[in-house]
């Protein structure tokens, strides 16, 4: 762990080094429930194929709390205080960090599970990196944190974008899917999204033993990697 300076105070990140010299950066966008050891994890894992990986804490203005998978109820409160202004200030943080290392924008990637899906799709409009992963990030046809709807925001993507949605989370509906999908086609870089007909909301979770589901999260993992190997440079 390390901090980053931010117009919103201190912004913990969580860093994981590859052996050797980085093939690029990939930074990991938390879930709703914080940065947790899962995202961590992810970070870990992103680090053994060659990459810096780098999960920042979205919600250090709240006191970085890790909640509960659990507990909604106090979830709730603390991702209702996001803001598109704060999470902007802390994209452009964790990226100035990055550049600062010589590791440049198009040699950078980003994936987010969640909203942190939600934000993947928002960085990947606001800045031109590698490449961008999307991971059930809600707020599709109605807009969250300031974010106008990601099928408005969606023509706008600057980055080459992949998204991957369960068929059976019920917060996305498939036919939102769809338009997004359709949304997506029109912006002037590579897109696509993969559907998954059993997974549901957060399937990529092995923490979440009541919707994690191995088989759709390793294809999904496959794909996440062979986007960053091919658009990555």
């Amino acid at each position: 762990m390390t901090e980053l300076a931010t117009p919103g105070g201190p912004l913990p990140i969580f860093e994981a080094e590859p052996e050797g010299q980085p093939r690029g950066a990939v930074v990991v966008i938390q879930e709703a429930f914080g940065l947790t050891t899962h995202i961590e994890a992810v970070a870990r894992r992103l680090a053994a194929e060659g990459w810096l990986a780098v999960a920042p804490a979205l919600y250090h203005r709240q006191g970085s709390p890790v909640l509960s998978y659990d507990d909604m109820a106090a979830v709730l409160p603390v991702i209702g205080q996001l803001t598109e202004q704060g999470i902007a200030e802390d994209l452009d943080a964790v990226l100035g960090h990055l550049e600062s290392q010589g590791l440049a924008p198009g040699n950078t990637g980003i994936v987010g599970f969640c909203m942190g899906g939600s934000v993947a799709l928002f960085a990947a409009t606001r800045h031109a990196l590698g490449a961008a992963v999307t991971y059930y990030g809600g707020g599709v046809v109605q807009g969250r944190f300031g974010f106008p709807p990601l099928v408005e925001l969606a023509p706008g993507l600057r980055t080459p974008w992949l998204g991957h949605y369960g068929d059976l989370d019920q917060s996305i509906p498939p036919d939102t899917v769809e338009q997004l999908r359709a949304a997506a086609a029109t912006a002037p870089v590579e897109t696509e999204i993969v559907r998954y007909a059993d997974a549901d909301h957060g399937f990529n979770c092995d923490d979440r033993p009541a919707v994690f589901n191995a088989a759709d999260a390793a294809a999904a993992w496959a794909r996440t990697l062979d986007w960053f190997d091919r658009h990555l440079v």
